[in-house]
């Protein structure tokens, strides 16, 4: 009988006041299905680092239920850690050691044998590209290798759900999409992933999930592409074989001409991309190329800001009203 996809991840009714008073979580829910690449995105406040505070037992829950592969951290913290590697955000290698004893040193802590952390070393190295630099003081790597030994070290002990709190924070484009390539092989390998980024094109290029918090509360949660379907328009830059027409339109659409061979569309939730280059073939003009003005998941994280803020000013306006 089945019982359905296993949970790598399950949080219910979590919530968290900090002795300050603030609340910083107001009781979210959360699931993440075992093999998944889940994008945890908010501004800064929202409660993105006290969420992973918390499944990585570092921040005390005030109430609620958080399990790992089955494993409440409350009542079976040993064997939740077991399953979890983590990459935090801030660098926290021991600078003074080389780059081979901040990998081998660490997979003592989960009781892997003397000979296993050896072979487990070389392997996350090697995969990493740092096995050449293992007999180098990790204080002396740049910051893009840094993470990368980061990331390895986190892995030593083959964790079933990795979480990457920024991991490409600081890090030139090369080597965030070295990295990309990386964290996709090791999740098509099996390996369940939760990434928390500011780089929004890291979310969209790699997560199939994501889920937006703010002010403490998932606002929203669903596939990828769900979610950006959501956006009642898109921006699009086309690029021109020929030079626009003086007297250039486009039924049903209206373009920005930015120059000679470059024109922006606003394309609205009630058309569709074919409607717009049956309008374009209708016109005389013909595509080389096009993109997205800007980033949609960018998008739609600002609408949803702004819905929440414009709800806000309500509630804090109707009581006024009413006096």
């Amino acid at each position: 009988m089945s019982t359905g996809p296993v949970k790598a991840l399950s949080i219910r009714n979590l919530t968290k006041t900090y002795n300050n008073g603030v609340q910083a979580l107001r009781g979210i829910d959360l699931d993440v299905t075992e093999g998944d690449f889940y994008a945890l995105l908010g501004p800064n406040g929202a409660g993105k680092s006290t969420t992973i505070g918390i499944i990585t037992s570092l921040v005390n829950k005030t109430a609620g239920d958080v399990e790992i592969f089955g494993h409440n951290i409350e009542t079976d913290l040993e064997a939740a850690k077991a399953c979890l590697g983590v990459v935090p955000q801030e660098i926290n290698l021991n600078q003074w050691d080389n780059v081979y004893n901040c990998v081998y040193n660490p997979a003592g802590f989960y009781g892997l044998s003397a000979k296993r952390s050896k072979e487990r070393a070389e392997e996350v190295l090697r995969e990493l590209q740092l096995w050449d630099r293992r007999e180098e003081t990790a204080r002396n790597l740049s910051g893009g290798m840094k993470r990368r030994l980061m990331i390895a070290r986190a892995l030593v002990h083959e964790p079933r759900l990795l979480i990457l709190d920024e991991p490409t924070a600081g890090v030139d484009i090369e080597i965030r999409r070295s990295m990309w390539g990386y964290l996709r092989r090791i999740n098509e390998s099996g390996t369940t992933i939760i990434l928390t980024t500011h780089y929004l094109e890291e979310a969209e290029n790699l997560c199939r999930h994501v889920g937006i918090i703010d002010a403490g509360e998932i606002v929203e949660n669903d596939r990828m592409q769900t979610v950006l379907r959501k956006l009642h328009q898109e921006v699009f830059v086309l690029n021109l074989e020929e030079p626009v027409p003086a007297s250039f339109r486009l039924e049903g659409f209206n373009p920005i001409v930015l120059n000679e061979h470059e024109i922006e569309v606003e394309v609205y939730k009630d058309k569709n991309l074919n409607q717009l280059f049956s309008a374009l073939n209708s016109a005389g003009i013909h595509v080389s190329s096009m993109r997205n003005k800007s980033n949609r998941l960018e998008e739609l994280f600002m609408r949803l800001v702004e819905r929440r803020e414009q709800e806000h000013t309500r509630m804090v306006a109707e009581p006024e009203q009413q006096i």
